[in-house]
């Protein structure tokens, strides 16, 4: 009996019939070119990890920070190649089966969180700031980060100066995640994608070398924290799938605006019915402004930044609002439209309270990084003003803002990480007086950060908060205007008293000392102020980018 015979035998045994000759499998189409920013970090996220398993100790720091700046600088030049070939306007569509959008905002977002990750891997990279330990060099990072802290086991891998190069392999995981989340068009890829960059951020705010306890319970928090929130969002996709018969973008959209009469026998019984829409709608919102950090959705916030490696704070402040805030200008602008006026309400009220919130509790604050936690919050709160405009303006106002604030965040971290005592960074707000006569450039340089965060004319901060109200006054949002404008004086207050603090106060003569950072640090930090000035100065050339690259595509 031949080979074949004996096969569909097989096969006719199992219950298993041959297709008919018309009937063929259709391969999925992947536009792989337009994905390529993605594949490049995902791509060398796996080279990564191999490298942590074959390459000898030694040239492992080496080998991974020259990976991670090749492939950032890479995936950023995919992105300027797809936007000069008109994907962002007139060639803008959806790609990978229906899953990725490939759109102004999607290309924009996707820019500006490349660029701040490579401003921010330099702060990952530094070496310089912290006294040779038994003549190796170290980081911000755990010596290892699976031994107990202060057990022997840790002792001795500080004694043999290992480091945790991981740190890179999981920043990249992290950004792949990051550049698919707010390019996401269903449903399913939003969550995976919100996977694929939340657990890396979950390991690296475990793996500070000092206070490495805070920093685990730190974690902890945030892990657990995130979970109940991946919970709700999950929950969400699941009613709107029974709403709509699909977690796909433009059929939720069809369905909540009427186009779509055609029901599936399966999901007769829900397909369009309103409550599954609003309580669905609301569970995905609760899920992104938890990752967004707005009130009530904050609790995790504070602690997380003041427990996390200062760095891995930096990286998380600045790429994952502009990922969040994407993935929620999406969710409002495509999938919801229709639910504008049954979502507004609620809107209107987490932005003011998030504002206020996040303003009025950062003046009782004592550390560094706790204080600039709030402060982080309370700028979701401006953002969401210009989200809430649901206009063109509102989308350009809103990439503009999050493009201003990314930069200006990783910097402010940047110079957290200079200032230091014994006991490694000194973040009490105590320790900072009188750091303007022990050392003027580095706390001019915050004063800078500072104000740009206040929204001083001629600083960046300034542009971005223009923009937005604007945009929220002629969307209609007045009130909430009056509201930014008062919660931003408050802001002012605290940021001043830091800049008062720094330059007219006597220092202490026990005080920390400020440490010289390796060019690498300098970069991050030039490259931050360099961009508050520029966008405060002359931000018309970004606002009109910003402007062409409001559109999405449905």
């Amino acid at each position: 009996m031949s080979a074949t015979a004996v096969h569909s035998l097989w096969t006719t045994a199992g219950g298993v019939t041959s297709a008919a000759p018309d009937e063929k499998f259709t391969a999925p189409v992947i536009e792989y070119t337009q994905l390529t920013p993605v594949l490049i970090v995902i791509g060398v996220a796996v080279l990564g990890v191999l490298v942590e398993a074959f390459v000898p100790r030694r040239a492992r720091y080496y080998t991974q920070v020259f990976l991670t700046v090749v492939a950032l600088v890479a995936a950023f030049a995919a992105v300027v190649g797809l936007a000069a070939g008109g994907y962002g306007t007139t060639k803008a569509h959806i790609a990978a089966m229906g899953a990725i959008a490939v759109d102004g905002p999607a290309l924009f977002l996707q820019g500006v969180i490349l660029l701040t990750s490579l401003v921010a891997v330099f702060t990952f990279a530094e070496r310089r700031l912290d006294p040779e330990s038994h003549g190796n060099r170290v980081d911000s990072f755990a010596a290892q980060a699976a031994s107990v802290p202060g057990s022997d086991s840790e002792k001795a891998a500080v004694r043999a100066g290992f480091t945790t190069t991981e740190v890179f392999p999981l920043v990249l995981f992290s950004v792949a995640g990051m550049l698919v989340f707010p390019a996401a068009n269903d449903l399913l890829t939003l969550f995976v994608a919100l996977e694929v960059f939340s657990l890396p951020l979950y390991l690296l705010c475990a793996v500070a070398r000092r206070k490495r306890l805070m920093s685990q319970e730190s974690a902890v928090k945030y892990f657990l924290l995130g979970a109940f929130s991946s919970a709700f969002l999950l929950f969400g996709i699941a009613l709107l799938y029974g709403y709509a018969g699909s977690v796909s973008y433009a059929r939720i959209a069809s369905v909540v605006d009427g186009s779509i009469q055609k029901i599936d026998p399966a999901l007769a019984d829900t397909m369009g019915n309103d409550a599954l829409l609003l309580i669905g709608g609301a569970m995905i919102l609760t899920g992104l402004l938890f990752k967004v950090g707005a009130v009530p959705f904050h609790m995790w916030t504070p602690d997380v930044y003041q427990g996390a490696p200062t760095p891995v704070t930096g990286f998380m402040a600045a790429a994952t609002k502009v990922a969040a805030f994407g993935a929620l200008l999406r969710l409002l602008y495509v999938v919801l439209p229709g639910l504008n006026w049954d979502l507004r309400p609620v809107m209107w009220g987490v932005a003011i309270v998030t504002m206020v919130g996040g303003a009025v509790v950062a003046i009782t604050q004592t550390d560094i990084k706790r204080l600039l936690a709030y402060s982080s919050i309370a700028h979701a709160g401006f953002i969401l003003a210009g989200v809430i405009a649901a206009t063109p303006d509102g989308i350009s106002s809103v990439l503009f803002y999050l493009g201003t604030y990314s930069f200006v965040t990783v910097g402010a971290f940047a110079v957290v990480t200079l200032v230091r005592d014994a006991g490694g960074e000194a973040t009490h707000l105590s320790k900072w007086a009188g750091l303007g006569r022990r050392s003027p450039l580095v706390a001019a340089v915050f004063a800078v950060f500072l104000l740009a965060f206040a929204g001083i004319p001629l600083t960046s901060g300034f542009s971005g908060k223009f923009a937005v109200f604007k945009a929220a006054a002629d969307g209609g949002a007045g009130g909430l205007v009056v509201v930014g404008v008062i919660s931003s004086a408050i802001a002012a207050f605290f940021y001043i008293r830091v800049i008062v603090l720094m330059f007219f106060s006597e220092p202490k003569a026990d005080g920390p000392t400020v440490a010289v950072p390796s060019p690498l640090t300098m970069t991050t930090i030039a490259v931050g102020v360099a961009v508050t000035v520029v966008l405060g100065v002359a931000p018309q050339y970004f606002l009109d980018l910003a402007g062409q690259a409001g559109t999405f595509v449905r």
